[in-house]
């Protein structure tokens, strides 16, 4: 008899189902581990790095910190406690309804493979120095297969970087050779699963640890650099936004208390910790003259992007998928004329629209608005706001902070929505379509009129549409780029320059490529905030079948 036979058939089928799903996962795990988290922590290790086209030396979180100043700082911090918040999550599900016995899985199997993947990422970050530096000595040569092969090992097995990956090694056999010996004394408390899960669950808690006690010394270094209260103001920012989700969440638990003394005492609770936010938050202003101007300006005009264009997007999907949803004569072709937008190139679409809005009197738009009067306008190259103009034509005063987007990203905004409207038509339709018609009948034998239908009854029901388009539209518009460097004009002096642009300048442009990549985790960390909040304020509003 084997191995195999002699284990028990259920364990075999158990065995089987999962040998067969993780071979059907691992190819697109891979994949994603690939082309997906690999690129983003080489990202990190570039924004690290004094890097133009070669790498240079290494300095910490210092492009952070001069991008968006105590910002950084708390990005770090965040992500550190998340890191410590995922690894406790984790040992939670796997420790729960596990018992008393808890030695054998805590200490010692878990441990030790947490350490071993610490030491495998210790490796493969060490070993990236030498592995880049390649290029260099390809300088002045003329290389061969066989000699990228031969510098390739001598990379990875250089004495400074070896010792990690023979060490990872050993804590990785010494880690599953005490599972099974813990496995077989009946003291383990757990499956194999389950200490494969807690390794990982230690090992994102000794990352986080790390994470966090080099963030903090980072910050100290650079606070004696300011010779300032640097992380002091940090803190305060920290302290301010806890205040003022406890408010959030104080007064959202008065609304639902039961009582009017608990409705009064939470309501009393949350404008304290309101207060105390507002002064908190008076160090955010600082903080954000202390970092680049050129980020800061890039998120600003990318939250006016977002507004502007978010909104009418999905209100006018909405408003014309609800009329092609009507048995309408002809409204297929209608539904193919409005999708055509969204599949045409953007580039090709763009450049049309560029035509369209010159600022030559005899350019189309401009020459349709002299039939009705009014003067001509210079459009995508006009850097003024809005605001601005509007109170030059009424000959007002507009203070600085209403002059709004420049008229050259409003033209930007248009074209956004008008290429986007499509798309969103198509999935509200699809979501009309999931919307049982006895609703709406039982609705309108009680009396409801056309509107009330609509109100009550379509627009709950398509909550998970609206949902679903609104997320992706608030991405996709912080991650905008084609059609904006297309249509975007030296003339327009920035006023459109978003911050995939400024990232883009500073990588291709200017090709400091570590602050670039610096830059590009302040929009990836912007986006999950956003990404998350989305999600909070749209969860309790969303109602599904």
């Amino acid at each position: 008899m084997n191995f195999w036979t002699r284990i028990p058939p259920k364990k075999r089928r158990i065995w089987r189902e999962w040998l067969l799903a993780y071979a059907f996962l691992t190819p697109a795990l891979t994949l994603i581990g690939v082309f997906g988290l690999w690129p983003v922590l080489f990202a990190m290790y570039v924004s690290m790095h004094v890097w133009r086209i070669r790498r240079g030396r290494f300095i910490g979180m210092t492009h952070y910190f001069k991008a968006v100043d105590v910002f950084g700082l708390l990005l770090f911090l965040l992500l550190a406690l998340g890191l410590l918040a995922a690894g406790v999550l984790i040992l939670r599900k796997t420790w729960r309804g596990r018992g008393p016995r808890v030695w054998g899985w805590v200490l010692s199997p878990a441990w030790l493979g947490a350490w071993s993947l610490l030491g495998l990422t210790a490796y493969v970050f060490s070993a990236l120095g030498p592995v880049l530096d390649i290029a260099k000595r390809a300088v002045g040569t003329r290389p061969t297969i066989a000699m990228f092969r031969q510098w390739l090992w001598e990379a990875l097995t250089q004495p400074q970087v070896l010792p990690w990956l023979q060490g990872a090694v050993v804590l990785l056999v010494l880690s599953a050779g005490l599972a099974w010996a813990l496995a077989r004394l009946g003291r383990m408390g757990l499956p194999a699963d389950g200490v494969a899960w807690s390794a990982v669950a230690w090992y994102f808690i000794f990352l986080g640890l790390g994470l966090l006690g080099y963030t903090l010394l980072e910050g100290y270094r650079w606070q004696q650099r300011m010779d300032s209260q640097w992380m002091l103001q940090g803190f305060a920012i920290l302290a301010g936004a806890l205040a003022l989700l406890a408010s959030w969440r104080l007064w959202k638990q008065g609304v639902e208390a039961e009582t009017a003394r608990g409705l009064l005492w939470r309501a009393a609770a949350a404008l304290v910790f309101m207060i105390a936010a507002w002064v908190l938050l008076m160090e955010v202003p600082p903080a954000i003259r202390a970092g680049d101007k050129k980020v800061w300006r890039g998120l600003l005009i990318t939250t006016y992007y977002a507004l502007g264009t978010v909104p009418f997007q999905l209100t006018l999907g909405l408003f014309f998928a609800v009329l092609l949803y009507q048995n309408l004569p002809g409204k297929e072709l209608f539904r193919v004329i409005y999708f055509l937008p969204y599949v045409t190139p953007s580039v090709a679409s763009a450049a049309v629209f560029r035509l369209l809005f010159s600022p030559r009197p005899t350019a189309p738009i401009n020459n349709f608005l002299a039939k009705l009067g009014i003067p001509a306008q210079r459009w995508l190259v006009e850097p003024r706001g809005v605001g601005q103009l509007l109170g030059e034509a009424l000959e007002l005063e507009v203070p600085a902070w209403l002059h709004g987007p420049s008229l050259a990203l409003v033209v930007i905004m248009l074209y956004s929505i008008w290429l986007f409207v499509g798309y969103d038509i198509v999935i509200y339709l699809a979501g009309l379509g999931n919307i049982p018609t006895e609703l709406k009948e039982a609705a309108a034998i009680d009396g409801a009129n056309g509107w009330q239908i609509f109100r009550h009854v379509t627009l709950p029901l398509l909550s998970p549409t609206i949902y679903f388009l609104s997320l992706i539209a608030v991405i996709g518009t912080f991650k905008a780029f084609n059609h904006i460097y297309v249509m975007r004009d030296p003339g327009a002096q920035g006023t459109v320059d978003t911050l995939s642009l400024v990232i883009f300048d500073e990588f291709f442009t200017k090709t400091r490529y570590g602050y670039a990549s610096a830059l590009a985790f302040v929009l990836f960390a912007v986006i999950l905030s956003l990404t998350y909040i989305n999600r909070k304020v749209q969860e309790s509003r969303v109602f599904y079948q």
